[in-house]
């Protein structure tokens, strides 16, 4: 009896170890996350991204209960269509930022090792990025009389997955006026701090899409200052 009980200890023992051993190795995992930042600064956790380029996101791997586990990284950066990653990565947190339009996968893979036991976390569904094609549309004419609406000329709202952009102004006789690169900015109509006269206006824009387009765009826009939305009736062009 007393040794039936000592080998039914032993087994429960032995059990026991087995059961602790696999739930060890199954606690070894990873909670991958993909911060996007917005317009306006802020970030949030996204498993999609659907908009334009460019665009940075963060990734962060978020290991869990690794113990003494070795855990040895890799993201795997891949466009749709295609099966060999363009990009890996082989940190535990990596950023990238989307300069090309298309459809894309982010997917993280985990090796924990201990003492020749492997234990490998794959994500259930990758992280998925879809990048718009591009669109830039500029206006042909601006009312810079300080009322509040239309005082500055820029790209029309509703651009797309612009990399590279730039624009100048110049007079009628070819001297440069103004110029800027950010798609959020503007001409005011002033030149050395100077309102320029009513008329006609000669633009250079040069940009690029994320999707590899170029524009090279040149045309005539008009400063009107007499102009306003009480008596101009209809909206500029």
């Amino acid at each position: 009896m007393h040794l039936f009980s000592s080998l039914k200890g032993r087994i429960a023992a032995v059990v026991t170890a087995i059961a602790a051993m696999a739930g060890t190795a199954a606690a070894q995992t990873a909670a991958p996350v993909m911060y996007v930042t917005a317009d306006d600064g802020t970030e949030t956790d996204e498993t999609r991204y659907d908009g334009s380029a460019p665009m940075t996101a963060r990734f962060e791997a978020r290991p869990q209960d690794v113990g003494a586990y070795q855990a040895r990284y890799e993201w795997r950066f891949t466009r749709q269509g295609q099966e060999t990653p363009f990009l890996v990565r082989y940190d535990e947190n990596t950023s990238y930022t989307f300069t090309e339009s298309g459809q894309f996968s982010v997917e993280l893979m985990v090796t924990f090792t201990l003492q020749g036991d492997t234990i490998e976390y794959v994500m259930d569904e990758p992280f998925s990025v879809s990048i718009s094609e591009s669109r830039l549309e500029l206006p042909n004419v601006f009312t810079p009389n300080g009322d509040g609406i239309n005082d500055v000329y820029r790209v029309k709202e509703g651009y797309k997955s612009i990399i590279s952009f730039e624009a100048t102004v110049f007079s009628r006789w070819g001297r440069k006026i103004y110029a800027w690169t950010d798609l959020e900015g503007g001409w005011d109509g002033r030149s050395g701090g100077s309102e320029c006269p009513a008329g006609a206006y000669y633009l250079v824009v040069k940009a690029q899409g994320a999707d590899g387009r170029r524009y090279n765009i040149k045309k005539t826009i008009n400063i009107l200052r007499g102009y306003s939305e009480d008596t101009g009736g209809g909206s500029l062009p």
